[in-house]
């Protein structure tokens, strides 16, 4: 292997939709061999959560490595919200750089692709999962794995590259009943009555019925994987490839996906390639703001100024940077999530450390808030009636320690109140520091305009 390859690998970023940590690799009772096999030969992080519970803000922060109030992207791509125009996202970090960028699957951080600069675009409509079936085809996994081996087996250029993978699953379609499920006329679900329910939600069997189809989608995500790391292996590209399999939230059920709780916002994410261990499994807390910046490193680049996110690489060994300077792993005692907009305004932060989660609610709305797909589904049937009643409080308290599934909020017991302060001081700070607008007040969607235009003053 040249040592030129060595400082400059290839970059494959894998992602998916609506995953969470729901593998086997994170003691899921679930087969998932081929991510299983990529933990094993790499590094796995236990406590990897991202900066907002829902997809574009997220993966915003991913490509961005700052926060989703900072770069723009506070809602969802496909409505009213767009990356500032000063924003640079990974592809164009490395492609500055001598990498050959590419995108294959899904992106959904903006409207425009062109915006995005990558030197190759192999799919077509990548914004949106739910748009149309074709769209849904085209980027199912499996489909999107195929494209990538293609591209693999022709060879690469003598450029490193970059590419960026993205897959359908496990986002839920509208039936024709209304519905929202998981496809299951495409996937092989599994038995409900087999599955381990889920420890934050009550076991009910809509809710095993919306587990059973969505574990057909992982086998479909772990499939495609095996068809990448094959071709890998087949064309000796394993030798000189950062594989990153990464997801931006929660698991698309209630007080998961679209809330900050812990199952909101924890996500995936192993690496494996060149200078890095195998094997090894990390608990320290982890951001996916912190991504970009630990990439960068990895590949030998300078890490701007401009980004809230702080580089991992140390943690992962001496061989991990590929600078020429010596760095060191600082452990993060915090990290930070947020919500504003998803189909509806849901203002959030939240700040969490090893033992303690604080949320501030800065909108009157029901106990848990349900995305569309979730709401409409067998599994938001079975809990909007209690989920929906009751007001949520402005403020939320969880000893994790005490509490792994955050159903007691201890934000007004005597006891916890240094704690509670403590915290919302911290998250007060990092608001400030941010320069966070819900700080002066409600944040509206860029389409603003349109919603206080009034007909008759138009006339």
């Amino acid at each position: 292997m040249a040592d030129s390859r060595q400082d400059e690998p290839h970059v494959l970023l894998i992602h998916c939709h609506d995953l969470g940590q729901y593998l086997g690799c994170y003691g899921v009772d679930i087969e998932t061999p081929t991510i299983d096999a990529l933990a094993d030969d790499g590094a796995l992080f236990e406590n990897h959560y991202v900066t907002a519970p829902q997809c574009s803000p997220s993966r915003g922060s991913l490509m961005t490595g700052r926060y989703p109030h900072v770069n723009g992207l506070m809602g969802l791509a496909h409505g009213s919200w767009e990356l500032h125009e000063d924003e640079t996202i990974l592809p164009q970090y490395l492609g500055n750089n001598g990498y050959e960028t590419h995108l294959f699957g899904l992106q959904h951080i903006s409207q425009d692709t062109d915006r995005l600069e990558y030197d190759f675009v192999h799919s077509e409509g990548n914004l949106y999962p739910g748009v149309s079936p074709a769209v849904h085809q085209a980027n199912r996994a499996r489909n999107v794995a195929d494209v990538v081996s293609t591209f693999l087996e022709r060879g690469a250029s003598d450029d490193p590259f970059f590419a960026s993978v993205g897959f359908f699953e496990l986002h839920r379609v509208e039936e024709e009943n209304g519905r929202f499920g998981f496809d299951a006329d495409h996937y092989d679900d599994d038995d409900p009555d087999g599955i381990r329910p889920l420890p934050y939600l009550p076991d009910r069997r809509g809710i095993r019925h919306d587990l059973a189809e969505m574990r057909g989608m992982v086998t479909a995500v772990d499939d495609a994987m095996a068809s990448i790391t094959d071709t890998l292996e087949a064309t000796g590209l394993d030798e000189e490839t950062l594989v990153i399999f990464t997801t931006e939230h929660g698991i698309a059920f209630p007080r998961a996906k679209g809330s900050c709780y812990d199952a909101g916002i924890e996500g995936a994410l192993l690496m494996c390639g060149p200078r890095l261990p195998e094997g090894a499994r990390y608990d320290e807390l982890v951001s996916n703001v912190d991504v970009l910046p630990t990439l960068l490193e990895y590949v030998g680049l300078e890490v701007p100024d401009r980004i809230d996110g702080r580089s991992f690489a140390a943690l992962l060994g001496d061989d991990a940077s590929a600078g020429d300077g010596e760095t060191s792993y600082e452990e993060r005692e915090r990290l930070f999530a947020e919500m504003t907009w998803h189909d509806m305004y849901n203002p959030v932060r939240a700040i969490r450390t090893e033992r303690y989660k604080y949320i501030r609610n800065f909108w009157h709305l029901p106990e848990v808030y349900l995305t569309k797909d979730i709401f409409a589904s067998e599994s938001g049937r079975e809990v909007r009636e209690s989920y929906g009643t009751p007001p949520r409080a402005y403020e939320e308290l969880y000893d994790i320690h005490e509490d792994p599934q955050e159903a007691e909020n201890v934000a007004f017991e005597p006891r916890y109140a240094e704690i509670r302060n403590d915290l919302s001081e911290q998250l007060y700070e990092w608001m400030v520091d941010t320069d966070d607008p819900l700080l002066n007040g409600p944040v509206a969607p860029g389409d603003y305009d349109e919603i206080t235009d009034w007909t008759h003053l138009d006339e």
